[in-house]
């Protein structure tokens, strides 16, 4: 099965096995959100199990 090339561009997995995401709302609208929002927005975001369950089956 082929990896899907705009997932694996998108998501991360650690070396655990644990899938991240970006956090969302960062492209725009930014100029109402407050600073503390804008600096969370930059970390990575865990996944839940069965969507990470997901992501894996279309990165293999």
């Amino acid at each position: 099965m082929k990896t899907r090339k705009s997932i694996k561009k998108r998501f991360k997995i650690t070396k655990t096995g644990k899938v991240l995401r970006r956090a969302t709302g960062q492209d725009h609208f930014r100029a109402k959100k407050s600073g503390k929002k804008i600096r969370k927005t930059r970390k990575w975001v865990k996944l839940s199990k069965p969507l990470a369950k997901k992501i894996k089956k279309l990165l293999r």
